[in-house]
């Protein structure tokens, strides 16, 4: 198997860890309030991932320290805004929803660029509404306060992907330092917030032991590095495509742990959603291949002439 192998399975690793960390929220939820959960699962990435890249984390500038306090804020605010949706809402509604990310993401590039949605991307927004539709929507027409808030939730993702996409690119940012350093922050306005609205506390119950712990070491520190080392190796049309799996994941370990029960409303809606998050992302491949046959083409006629 070659390397490009290697890191797609590693990514499929990755990302069916974050489809279990709606579960370990679940648990950690046991006894804990939202913003230590954050501050305890962020110290723990932070430490670890610091620790592993500790030679990167020494060099690095103020302007690379202010973009990852922005970060951190968003992360910030994604834990903590996931952990509030889960307390009235379901893991496997909350995956399912949180994928709406992968839709939203061309949905506001195409508004910032001042131009009309492609055609597969328009498909994929209208296939998603109808799956968040059939998921949310209840017989009173009413919708879940935890379904409403991972919505917003899905919206400050967004915002954190493009923010990160477009970061990561200059020159005088070291990619690896400022994403261990966004854990550092999210931590630390983690505990501001359990300190300022909370009783700071550690985990009391071996749920919440669990939770916090494979949070911070599987879903944060692991996660983290595995992305970082196969996304040197891969495309990031591979990437989008297999990170469309957290969803179906994050509904399993419900299931499994958690005793979550597999509907009709979330085998439906759930597969409008995954088939909105394939079109958006076959797309990107479609366009991906397209530039790749055409460097192939201008390298050909290089060596021609």
């Amino acid at each position: 198997m070659g390397k490009q192998g290697k890191a797609n399975i590693l990514l499929i690793i990755v990302t069916m860890f974050w489809g279990l960390s709606y579960t370990f929220m679940v648990l950690g939820l046991d006894s804990m309030e939202v913003y230590s959960i954050v501050a305890l699962r962020c110290a723990v990435g932070f430490a670890v991932a610091g620790a592993i890249f500790y030679t990167k984390m020494k060099r690095v500038s103020v302007q690379s320290l202010s973009f990852s306090a922005i970060q951190g804020f968003l992360l910030f605010f994604i834990f903590a805004g996931s952990l509030i949706g889960l307390k009235t809402t379901s893991a496997a509604n909350a995956g399912f929803i949180l994928s709406l990310t992968v839709v939203l993401v061309p949905l506001f590039t195409a508004i910032l660029d001042r131009k009309l949605p492609s055609r597969p991307v328009a498909i994929a927004i209208v296939a998603t509404l109808v799956g968040i539709s059939v998921l949310t929507i209840q017989p009173n027409f009413a919708f879940q306060q935890g379904d409403i808030i991972m919505a917003f939730v899905a919206i400050a993702y967004a915002c954190y992907i493009m923010l990160n996409s477009k970061i990561v690119r200059k020159d005088s940012i070291d990619s690896i330092s400022f994403s261990v350093y966004q854990l550092g922050f999210a931590s630390l306005f983690g505990f501001i917030g359990a300190f300022a609205f909370e009783t700071f506390t550690l985990p009391t119950t071996t749920n919440a032991w669990i939770g916090v712990l494979g949070l911070g070491l599987i879903c944060t520190a692991f996660c983290f590095i595995g992305q970082t080392v196969a996304q040197q190796y891969t495309t990031a049309t591979h990437t989008g495509l297999i990170f469309s799996l957290e969803p179906i994941f994050a509904a399993m370990f419900a299931t499994i742990f958690l005793g979550d029960a597999i509907t009709a409303k979330l085998l439906i809606g759930g597969t409008f959603i995954l088939l909105g998050n394939l079109v958006a992302q076959a797309e990107q491949f479609t366009q991906f291949r397209t530039l790749k046959k055409a460097t192939a083409l201008d390298s050909s006629v290089e060596k021609a002439i």
